[in-house]
């Protein structure tokens, strides 16, 4: 796309609360007694949440990461199993960067990772994404090829995007990276990273609640969200590797499809 991995200036989008942590001069990124505790508290409630509710490629990319479980791992011993599974590696990011940014990492398999923990005040919900949910959240199915391949395909995307297409995208993104399950054999099982690192999401997914949709592209992306409650509707895949087949499909198309439609009516209350 014009830009390799190391040319891309990674700036913030204004509205955060929190600072992003910088590097020292070796790399690493120095975290306080407490933000380790932070994440230990919250790998050791999550990873109990999830017994039987991750899908078996989560499972699986954990035992390739080997996260810690007394401190913030640093983002290099992130990328090692991610760029030996996928040749991936994590990006470290302020908390919020403008989509274009988001994209060109994605196109060059850098997934970006906000250098910041959520504070303990903030333990059970997060609207910004912290590095807890981006490594423990995505970054085991990255080491999936299916789902790395349709990551990659949407950061390309997402730069050949107008505007409006963009927003497209984003309920695409929303609706499987974020918060995507799968129909397996064994039930139902998560793969998306807003609720495998959220243990209300991971109960409430998991519930009699929401309304469980197949998946399909032209209804994903006519469908409206809000970030900041559980979601009313989860779209469901056969196999991780329909992401694949989605990542080749002619998606703007499908989006020129989507405009002439419309949208579905929401099936949350307007934000006050």
């Amino acid at each position: 796309m014009g830009s390799t991995a190391h040319d891309i200036v990674i700036e913030a989008v204004p509205g955060s609360k929190y600072t992003a942590k910088e590097p020292d001069a070796n790399g690493l990124i120095h975290y306080t007694a407490e933000e380790d505790a932070v994440w230990k508290d919250l790998i050791e409630r999550q990873q109990i949440a999830i017994q039987g509710v991750a899908c078996q490629e989560f499972v699986h990319g954990m035992e390739l990461l080997k996260l810690p479980q007394e401190r913030i791992p640093q983002l290099t011993e992130v990328s090692e199993p991610l760029a030996y599974a996928t040749g991936w590696s994590a990006a470290a990011v302020p908390a919020l960067i403008p989509f274009i940014t988001f994209c060109h990492l994605l196109a060059n398999k850098r997934f970006p990772c906000a250098t910041f923990i959520r504070a303990r005040e903030e333990l059970d919900y997060l609207e910004e994404p912290d590095i807890f949910h981006e490594v423990f959240g995505h970054c085991a199915m990255l080491t999936n090829p299916s789902f790395a391949a349709f990551t990659e395909a949407y950061g390309k995307l997402g730069l050949e995007a107008n505007d409006a297409q963009r927003k497209f995208l984003e309920r695409l993104y929303w609706f499987t990276v974020e918060f995507g399950l799968l129909k397996t054999p064994e039930g139902m099982r998560v793969y998306g990273g807003g609720i495998l690192s959220s243990i209300g999401e991971t109960q409430y997914a998991c519930s009699d609640t929401p309304d469980l949709r197949p998946f399909n592209v032209l209804d994903v992306l006519r469908t409206p969200y809000r970030i900041d409650i559980m979601q009313p509707i989860y779209y469901v895949l056969e196999s991780i590797d329909d992401l694949f087949k989605v990542a080749h499909m002619d998606l703007f198309t499908e989006m020129k499809k989507a405009e002439q439609l419309g949208m579905f009516e929401p099936e949350f209350p307007p934000k006050a």
